[in-house]
Formats: C-alpha cells, sequence, structure tokens
C-alpha cells in the first residue's frame, strides 16, 4: 500500500486524498481515461472525478494569478486576511470572464483549444476565510493548498498543510528563514506529499535550454556567473514610521502579522511594501533570486554553498535603526566542485548596480532584459540570459548563429502549477518541489545573513550538514528567528 494510504498520525483507513495521490502507475492505469471514453472531453478540461480540492491562501497580488492556474480543479476556500483582497479577486475575476466572452466570440474554430474556467462561480461557491488555520481546521475535504502570501507566512502555513497531509504550492521565496526551508523539505519528505515553489521560469523553455547548453559544453566549464536585477521597485533603507492608525476594518492584522513580532498596524507594511522590511520580507534576493539565481543553480547542479560574503550601501550602524534591506547590495557565494564541474563563485548585482559589461556584447546591445538576468563565463565563450530564463543566448550573436544545437534531454513542462497538479495525481515529483527549492532557498537566504553581518569584513563558512556558520557564531542568529506568541512551525 502506498505511504500515503494511511494517515500517519491516527492510522486511518485511506481517505480520497490518498487515493488521489496514488503512485504513477495506478493513476495511469485506473484513473486517467482517455478524453474518447468519455464523450470526447475538450482540450484543459478535466473529468470532475480526477479534480483536486483547492484550498488558496492568499488572493491578492500573486494569488490572483496562482488561483486562475489551478481553477481547473476544485477551488473549495479561500483565505486571504484583508478582505479587501477578495473583493478586488471578484473584480479580477469578473473580467477574466468578460474577456474570455469575448475571445470565445471571435474564436473561428467550432471547439476552443481551452476551456476558460468561470472564476467568478468558483469565487462564489468557494468558503471565505481570513485566516488560515480555521479553514484548515474546518474544510476537511482539502486536498492541496496554494500559498501565495507575504514571505514571513510561507512556512506557518505550508507546514500546517503538510502535517494534515495535503500537498502544498508555495509562491516564491519558500520561506522567510533558513531553518524554515530546511524544515520544510524534511516535512515533505516525511509526509509524501507533492510539492512546489512557484518560481514559473523554472518550467520555461528558457531554463531547459540554458541546461542543455551548458551541459552539452556550450561555454566549456563554467567558473562564474553573474547575476542582477532592476529591483528593489519598493521602499528599502527606511526607519519605521512613527504613526498608528487604525486597523481596518478588513484587515485581521493578527493573521496578517502571523509569527513576526508584534507592531502596530501601518499601510507602510501592508498591503504592498512588506517586501523591504527585515521583518516580513526577505529582500529583492528572495524576491528576484529564486528566478534568477535558479537557472546556474539548476545548470550547474549546485547545492551548497562553501562560503558567503556580502557588501551593500550604507546600513545605520545601530541595530534599532535597521528595519529594512539596503538599497542596493552585492552577494558572492563559491561552490567546490561538483562531479565533473570545477568550482564555480556566483556574483548577485541589485538595486541598480551591475556585473562588467562582456567584451562579446555588441555595441549598442542592451546586457540582459530591462528588469534583469545573467551571464554565464566558461572557458569557451560565455552565456547570457534575460529575467525569469527568457531568450538564452550565445555571445557574441555570430557564435550563437553558427552554435549547432543539441537534442532536447529534459522534458518539457506543462507549467508551473499544471505540474504540480499533475504530481499530486500521480504521486510524482515536479521540478521545483521542495527537495529542490529548499536548496536554492537557502542559498538565497545564507546571502541575507551575509548582508546584515558585513559589519564584520568576514567571509560566512557554511556547513550545511550542522546548518551552520562556523566562523561567525554570531551570524547565526539570522538563519531563523523566535516566532511569536501562540505560533509555532
Amino acid at each position: 500500500m502506498n505511504s500515503r494510504s494511511r494517515n500517519r498520525k491516527s492510522g486511518k483507513e485511506i481517505s480520497r486524498r490518498s487515493f488521489i495521490g496514488k503512485t504513477a502507475a495506478a493513476t495511469a492505469a485506473f484513473t486517467i481515461v482517455p478524453s474518447h471514453v468519455l464523450g470526447g472531453r475538450r482540450r484543459g478540461q478535466v473529468a470532475p472525478s480526477d479534480k483536486l480540492n483547492i484550498a488558496c491562501v492568499g488572493v491578492g497580488g500573486k494569488g490572483q494569478s496562482d488561483i486562475s492556474a489551478v481553477a481547473t480543479e476544485n477551488i473549495i476556500a479561500l483565505c486571504d486576511a484583508d478582505n479587501t483582497k477578495m473583493e478586488e479577486f471578484l473584480s479580477y475575476a469578473q473580467r477574466r470572464v468578460s474577456g474570455a466572452g469575448r475571445r470565445r466570440q471571435q474564436e473561428e474554430q467550432e471547439i476552443p483549444q481551452r476551456q476558460e474556467p468561470d472564476l467568478v462561480a468558483l469565487f462564489e461557491k468557494a468558503n471565505k476565510y481570513s485566516d488560515f488555520r480555521v479553514m484548515l481546521d474546518k474544510e476537511k475535504s482539502i486536498d492541496a493548498v496554494t500559498v501565495s502570501i507575504p514571505d514571513h507566512c510561507h512556512a506557518v502555513v505550508a507546514m500546517m498543510a503538510i502535517k494534515m497531509g495535503k500537498h502544498v504550492f508555495v509562491q516564491k521565496p519558500m520561506t522567510y528563514s533558513v531553518y524554515e526551508a530546511r524544515m520544510l523539505a524534511n516535512a515533505a519528505k516525511e509526509y509524501n506529499v507533492a510539492t512546489q515553489m512557484g518560481n514559473q521560469g523554472h518550467a520555461g523553455e528558457g531554463a531547459r535550454l540554458i541546461n542543455e547548453w551548458i551541459w552539452d559544453g556550450a561555454i566549456g566549464d563554467v567558473h562564474e556567473v553573474h547575476c542582477f536585477t532592476n529591483r528593489p521597485i519598493w521602499p528599502q533603507d527606511i526607519v519605521r514610521p512613527v504613526e498608528t492608525p487604525p486597523v481596518p476594518e478588513t484587515l485581521n492584522w493578527d493573521a496578517w502579522l502571523g509569527p513576526a513580532p508584534y507592531r502596530p498596524y501601518h499601510p507602510a507594511y501592508c498591503p504592498f511594501n512588506w517586501r523591504g522590511w527585515l521583518d516580513f520580507g526577505t529582500g529583492v534576493i528572495g524576491d528576484m533570486g529564486a528566478h534568477i539565481l535558479d537557472h546556474p543553480f539548476w545548470a550547474l547542479k549546485l547545492d551548497a554553498p562553501a562560503t558567503i560574503q556580502a557588501s551593500s550601501s550604507k546600513m545605520s550602524s545601530r541595530e534599532a535603526e535597521r528595519e529594512t534591506y539596503p538599497l542596493a547590495s552585492m552577494i558572492t557565494w563559491t561552490f567546490p566542485a561538483r562531479g565533473n564541474m570545477p568550482p564555480v563563485k556566483l556574483i548577485w548585482f541589485d538595486g541598480g548596480l551591475q556585473p562588467p559589461r562582456p567584451e562579446e556584447l555588441e555595441a549598442g546591445r542592451r546586457l540582459c532584459s530591462s528588469d534583469g538576468g545573467g551571464i554565464f563565463i566558461g572557458t569557451k565563450g560565455k552565456l547570457m540570459f534575460n529575467c525569469y530564463g527568457n531568450s538564452p543566448r550565445l555571445i557574441p550573436e555570430s557564435r550563437m548563429n553558427e552554435y549547432i544545437q543539441p537534442a532536447q534531454t529534459i522534458p518539457r513542462s506543462s507549467g508551473i502549477a499544471s505540474e504540480w497538479i499533475e504530481a499530486c495525481k500521480a504521486g510524482t515529483k515536479s521540478t521545483s518541489d521542495f527537495s529542490y527549492s529548499s536548496r536554492l532557498t537557502e542559498t538565497m537566504l545564507l546571502g541575507n545573513a551575509a548582508l546584515r553581518t558585513q559589519r564584520s569584513n568576514t567571509i560566512l563558512e557554511w556547513d550545511t550538514e550542522k546548518m551552520e556558520i562556523t566562523n561567525l557564531p554570531e551570524a547565526n542568529e539570522f538563519l531563523h528567528r523566535e516566532y511569536r506568541e501562540g505560533w509555532s512551525l
């Protein structure tokens, strides 16, 4: 019997959720029925018997697209600490439905290739909550959960769901802290659930081309990679506001704060600018590192770094005044050799900083896209890619034109969310599941630990087995933090 066929904690008999999550072989043999047998199901439609019951935590911002991406399933519950986000999602759903109707009227084919879900009906049917804990306790039929909320609450939602045997999709970055990333990866393995981090570029064609070209030896042995972004596009290097306006009636402030230290409500934190605050966000590296650093991490088969160092625009020398991340930073990780791949140095730039312009790049040609990208530096050339891994090119363009691309060796993805849905149903792994994305997240967040200890002028040495910075003990306090009373992992 599959390990999910029994509840590990209670020993209860097989549930609907565990039945959906049986092995890929069983799914292929007994669950997935050809559409012609079911009366010619349209492409993009899912038989009711195949659908997961999904609860979505976070419906504003990225939550809108995350919900849309899984709307072929049964969305049975929606949760957001800010009720105005529920209203925004309904407005978004109405626009989507209206747009889909116009597209269907313009469609020349008798049967559209993809049926747009009715997001308005989805919204009206789903139960609504402002506290994910209440939702998970009450909604007994949930199979899977999406998490699209501020960074500081990712881990507590995901861990509660995992311990209840539910599959989880968590927006990037996977967690707020290094410790949380390690604990979630361990729990996902123990409870045998399908997981995914929402770094959508990982599912793209560009990501696969980068890997295939690097592995083909297109630029020789890669020994250095430069990555950069135009972020932050939110306030950083600012002080805590002193005003204490009343909490809006539409906001459950306690649920929004989650495990973070208590502070009075202020619109400087919520609904959007939380990302730059040390208590709530993971800064630029957490936002864009999960996209841009993902490509060297995957292509170069990186794991734990050996060392980390950082520098930034000036931060206050007084801890009490340091409330946000700096305006600009530069972080360097070193990694040991892996198999036949040599040691590599990975360098990150943000806040307007950029790596040196490659000599091979033609005059007048932009260095990556306006929002960033990266450059692989190898013994036989350089490879440049845009943010999210789009449009990879060998440089100069003449080198790209003469390059004979290798055969495809990596399976192509149906999308970051849809491949997670497939993994939930088939009992397989998605490509950015927690066994992978936790290691990427740990690497990114070690960069934040280096930023917060940069005045020590120390290159941090990392022992991944002990989960410890060995040569600067005080830096370890930035690997995790004590949760506010009433909250736990």
